[in-house]
């Protein structure tokens, strides 16, 4: 894992997103699962939906790091392209009935920069070893 970063940064996200879905349901406690709005994680609207999505995110690129250079690359590379287009369509769904994942402007800017991030190492990184591996 040392040498590769697509299973350092999966291993790693995959970690932060799994604690910030844990975390969540701390301060959600009474809000609707699909609720347009809900509350503040530090400076992140999270509601229990949104939460639940954390922690399948997290499961996904935490046991992808865990497996192998071409799992993590491909999960780092999909939840990367699916961020970006969580990150561009939430811009346009806060105080819309159809933001049932509560999100608000720094959502969206961690999505992006999210999404920024693993695509740059999913689809950047570990290309020899995973042409060696097929």
């Amino acid at each position: 894992m040392r040498t590769s970063p697509n299973r350092l940064l999966a291993t790693v996200f995959g970690a932060v997103y799994l604690l910030v879905g844990v975390l969540g349901f701390f301060v959600t406690s009474g809000i609707g699962f699909f609720a347009t709005e809900g509350r503040n994680l530090i400076i992140f609207e999270v509601n229990p939906l949104h939460n639940v999505i954390h922690l399948a995110i997290g499961a996904a690129l935490l046991i992808a790091g865990l497996s192998s250079v071409k799992a993590s690359k491909t999960v780092n590379s999909t939840v990367g392209l699916v961020y970006l287009l969580v990150g561009i369509v939430g811009l346009f769904l806060p105080g819309t009935a159809l933001n049932i994942i509560a999100l608000n402007g720094a959502d969206n800017v961690l999505h992006l920069g999210s999404a920024l991030v693993l695509l740059a190492i999913g689809l950047s990184q570990d290309r020899a070893r995973t042409l060696q591996s097929a």
